[in-house]
């Protein structure tokens, strides 16, 4: 016979599993998609302008909780000891790249962060809270720690840190949102071939306007790409505007590492404002306006359900005016 303490035992063991398990796939994940980043490294071979692995840390903790911080230090691990200069300097990075997306957790939960992003206040907090403010910690560590090492010169400094602060903060900027977004999406039933139709437009033209606008000269050509970032956001709400923001972020990214188009015959640090604002825009414009949609098309569900159960409460007390019954009846 099986007591209750040996089905307890067993419980506890399938939770512990499938922590673990959940711990390797977070490490995995940071590792793989660590590697796919420093293909466009900028500065040293380590320090790139999109580090997907924030993005995925912090989409990590919003949906696991921060029992799966030990994924994080892990891949983060894995993936500056061959880089790093020196066992200390790897260590201090690992601590800057694990604490900031926990930073960043910390401070969503403190704010009521709802991981559906379907209230403007969690794409403010997403935008201000996840990204901006936690990974001025990543970056600062990382670019002190490489200065103290010897192997960045001090005139090095900013232009580093600036590109530390922009990937890192890139990351939970656009592939947050991308990964939230998909853990609730499915595929629909009873769409009209004329809305996939749109849809095939609309990545078709947001792809092409960005291209021309970031192998063009002038920077203000990237501005282009907002009509479709509103189409995006209006039409096809997260399912649309996070896969859209995704896209342009990453050919803006792209392109400012080949130091092409608007990034041309600039110095670090400028490409490095220049794509911050823009990339920090996209994601702020895709944020808010989704949430804004979602907002009104949640408040007019909610009032044509009150509308419906008005009528009903209508019909049912004309029905029983008419059978001479009081309406409490």
């Amino acid at each position: 016979m099986v007591s209750d303490a040996d089905v307890v035992d067993f419980s506890q063991i399938g939770r512990h599993k499938a922590t673990a398990l959940t711990i390797l796939a977070v490490a995995a994940l940071y590792y793989a998609t660590a590697r796919l980043g420093l293909l466009q490294q900028l500065v040293r071979g380590q320090v790139t302008p999109l580090w997907p692995p924030t993005g995925i840390a912090v989409a990590a903790l919003l949906l696991f909780g921060a029992r799966v911080w030990p994924g994080i230090a892990v891949g983060a691990l894995a993936v500056n000891i061959s880089i790093g200069p020196t066992v200390p300097s790897v260590l201090a990075i690992v601590v800057g790249n694990t604490f900031a997306p926990i930073c960043s957790y910390l401070l969503l939960n403190r704010a009521g962060f709802h991981n559906g992003l379907d209230r403007l206040q969690d794409a403010l907090a997403l935008v201000f809270l996840g990204a901006l403010a936690p990974m001025l910690i990543s970056a600062t560590i990382g670019s002190s720690t490489l200065l103290l090492s010897g192997v960045l010169p001090a005139s090095g400094f900013w232009p580093t840190w600036s590109v530390w602060w922009t990937g890192d903060a890139m990351g939970v900027l656009v592939v947050t949102p991308f990964l939230l977004v998909v853990r609730w999406a499915r595929w629909p039933r009873g769409v009209s071939a004329m809305i996939w139709v749109e849809a095939a437009a609309l990545a078709a033209c947001t792809l092409t306007v960005t291209l021309l606008a970031t192998n063009a000269g002038s920077s203000s050509l990237l501005f282009l790409v907002f009509p479709f970032l509103i189409w995006a956001s209006f039409r096809f709400e997260r399912a649309g505007a996070a896969p859209c923001a995704l896209g342009v972020s990453t050919l803006a990214i792209l392109a400012s590492g080949r130091m092409t188009g608007p990034f041309a015959h600039q110095d670090l640090l400028t490409n490095m404002v220049t794509l911050q604002a823009f990339n920090g825009t996209v994601s702020l414009t895709a944020l808010l306006l989704t949430a804004v949609v979602t907002e009104r098309n949640r408040t007019h569900g909610e009032i044509e359900r009150l509308c419906a159960q008005l009528s009903d409460a209508v019909a049912h007390q004309n029905d029983g005016s008419r059978r001479g019954t009081p309406p409490d009846a």
